[in-house]
């Protein structure tokens, strides 16, 4: 190993060079978004009227860098019920609620119980929203029932905690923890003071405060280990929750800060004496986040950026820790009366452990077990460099040529996770349909990650509409569907089920760009086929504006036809001659191109613009491997294949 002395500043710099900051579009980014929206659609067992409201949380929502090793494992979503909601005791229902609650909601006051931050849920009131008005009449409820760990009866799910776990590890997708709640929308008063306690360094900052205090809190369903043998305990304890604090705290960090939490949550969890069988769960995620929470609060700025050493700061945060572990204490961020640590067994061990580390001792470990990792995602000619880094100019030049290759392959990078979007989006609609809330979900999630993605979204609606349409008719709902796409939404266009009015952006591949309004009614099948036509226009149209996006964005490291959707379109309604024209050009510019190339998804609604023979070849794939419908490159076919299959055809 190289000289230990500056090993520190070379694991520092590594970080630091390699860690991208606010990555535009991610994997995991766009799965979040996908699950939110289905979550959305989806009603509790026998309660139509009941919706749904997830939350992106955990890594997905709290990081804003994007490290070489991955810092997600699993997509959190927690979801409450518009039916439900929780009030601190003693204090009056509301008679005023977002407009995400439903017209009949019960009302349940929290009441504390004899461990900090567990709570029981009491049925207090409840409340009808008024006609005329949209505010709430409640009801006291005299039959002093608790609220109860719902039983959720989901296949292939396993409890994870207070969440729900869908195991997608045999999959190209990542897991996901579904989180029952309910909403707090006020700051509950069990965590009175975190709001007015004196604060030297002014973090987090007031507004912050304030905008935290005035988003509320959540229970989630825990039960105190000191309470599972205990009938009706086990089955009637809640926990609070603040994750929704927590998202925003954590993105208020400096990038420093996020890099630090980033590294200590590797070490954790990879060091095998700091979780070992004998201290079984002594450590998680959730006390490396309190201990930064604790360290950003009361440390000054200059702890985080004079003489900028990341091995230096874990060292002192680990010696932390290793007090906390000393004393049996770990308090709560918000309720400073709860103690964290649970399990008593092996950790004066681990605190002595965490306490003999250096920062010599602390470098090599990154480097051996984190940068040494890295190099493995590189080419061979990068990671052998790994294989003798004894001296320090040879761990120097090891490093330098991971952070370059890591700079130059950004892009590249962007571009795999478009092409796993590309692919996901049109599954996740096929599997769970849409709705106008879904449709919300999707647009604003999507927004987050890239705003080309919307454009493409709204292909993959425009096409989900038409293929429904010969099924079920234009219904109410596939209206809303586009009406909300399009941004049209007005209740003036909706006068009657028997006729419906709405605009749709019409590309004709030989006219300009026009609004058409199309009148439909129940008994007029021409209308609807009509209907059809132009909306697989406008998906097109849609998705060439995409394709422009892509070859502007990604020019430098892919080949980019824009216009294979219309050639496609213009095979499926029978103009051979432009077909045949366009291809013929593609091919020319694909066949010898030496970037990368894109994808066209041949999956759920993509199947109306392929012609039966590409349909019957895709049906036939599926029957030999249904697997294949997971593994986003079996469901895909790339543009010069696909321009090569069209001038065959023609």
């Amino acid at each position: 190993m190289a000289d230990e002395r500056v090993v520190s500043d070379i694991v520092t710099k590594f970080l630091l060079n390699t860690c991208r900051l606010y990555p535009r579009l991610t994997e995991h980014g766009v799965q979040a978004a996908g699950y939110c929206a289905d979550k959305a659609v989806r009603h509790p067992p026998d309660e139509a009227e009941t919706d749904l409201i997830p939350l992106t949380t955990g890594s997905v929502a709290e990081f804003y860098i994007e490290p070489m090793l991955p810092l997600v494992g699993d997509i959190d979503v927690m979801f409450h019920r518009s039916d439900v909601l929780v009030i601190p005791r003693g204090h009056p229902p509301p008679t005023q609620l977002k407009a995400e609650f439903g017209n009949y909601v019960k009302v349940y006051e929290i009441i504390d119980s004899h461990l900090p931050g567990y709570v029981y849920l009491h049925l207090r009131y409840i409340l009808t929203k008024c006609t005329d008005d949209d505010n709430y009449n409640y009801f006291e409820n005299e039959h002093g029932l608790y609220a109860a760990n719902p039983d959720d009866g989901i296949d292939r799910q396993a409890i994870h905690g207070p969440a729900v776990l869908t195991d997608r590890s045999n999959k190209s997708l990542l897991s996901i923890d579904f989180v029952l709640c309910i909403r707090c929308l006020s700051w509950p008063p069990q965590a009175a003071d975190w709001p007015t306690r004196h604060r030297n360094y002014d973090w987090p900052h007031s507004s912050t405060v304030n905008h935290i205090i005035n988003n509320g809190s959540d229970v989630v369903k825990a039960v105190h280990h000191q309470c599972r043998q205990d009938e009706w305990m086990s089955k009637c304890q809640w926990r609070l929750s603040f994750s929704r604090a927590e998202i925003v705290l954590l993105n208020c960090w400096m990038p420093v800060q996020q890099i630090v939490y980033h590294m200590l949550r590797i070490f954790v969890k990879s060091e095998p004496q700091a979780n070992s069988d004998a201290s079984d769960e002594a450590l998680s995620n959730y006390h490396i986040k309190t201990l930064m929470m604790w360290t950003c609060e009361l440390e000054t700025s200059s702890f985080w950026t004079d003489d900028l050493n990341l091995i230096r700061i874990c060292v002192e945060l680990l010696h932390t820790l290793s007090v906390w572990l000393t004393h049996t204490r770990c308090p709560h961020y918000f309720i400073t009366s709860c103690n964290l640590i649970h399990n008593f067994v092996g950790l004066q061990l681990i605190a002595n452990q965490l306490m003999s580390i250096d920062e010599a001792w602390l470098s090599t470990w990154f480097v051996n077990n984190y940068i040494r990792k890295c190099s493995l995602l590189c080419p061979d000619n990068v990671s052998s460099l790994f294989n003798d880094v004894s001296l320090t100019m040879k761990l120097h030049n090891a490093v330098s040529a991971v952070v370059n290759w890591r700079l130059s392959t950004a892009l590249v990078d962007m571009w795999n996770a478009l092409q796993l979007a590309e692919a996901f989006i049109p599954r996740q609609v096929s599997l769970s349909s849409l709705t106008v809330r879904s449709c919300a979900y999707w647009m604003t999630e999507l927004a987050k990650t890239d705003t080309h993605l919307a454009a493409y979204f709204i292909a993959v609606v425009f096409l989900h509409v038409a293929h429904k349409i010969p099924k079920i008719g234009f219904t109410d709902l596939l209206m809303d569907v586009l009406a909300t796409v399009t941004g049209q939404c007005n209740s003036a266009l909706l006068p009657s089920k028997a006729t419906k009015l709405i605009k749709i952006v019409v590309n004709g591949s030989r006219r300009t760009v026009k609004f058409t309004t199309i009148k439909l009614s129940s008994s007029t099948d021409l209308n609807a086929s009509e209907l059809v036509v132009l909306l697989q226009q406008s998906a097109v149209q849609h998705l060439t504006k995409y394709r422009q996006f892509q070859a502007r964005d990604f020019g430098p490291v892919a080949t980019i036809v824009t216009t294979d959707f219309e050639a496609l379109y213009a095979y499926k309604h029978g103009d051979y001659q432009r077909c045949l024209q366009m291809s013929t050009e593609y091919v020319c510019t694909l066949l010898y191109a030496v970037k990368i190339t894109p994808n066209v998804v041949t999956y759920g609604q993509f199947l109306q613009l392929l012609d039966d023979d590409i349909v019957s070849l895709i049906a036939l794939t599926l029957i030999v491997n249904p697997e294949c419908v997971d593994k986003f490159g079996y469901v895909v076919i790339t543009q010069l294949t696909l321009s090569l299959y069209l001038m065959t055809q023609c």
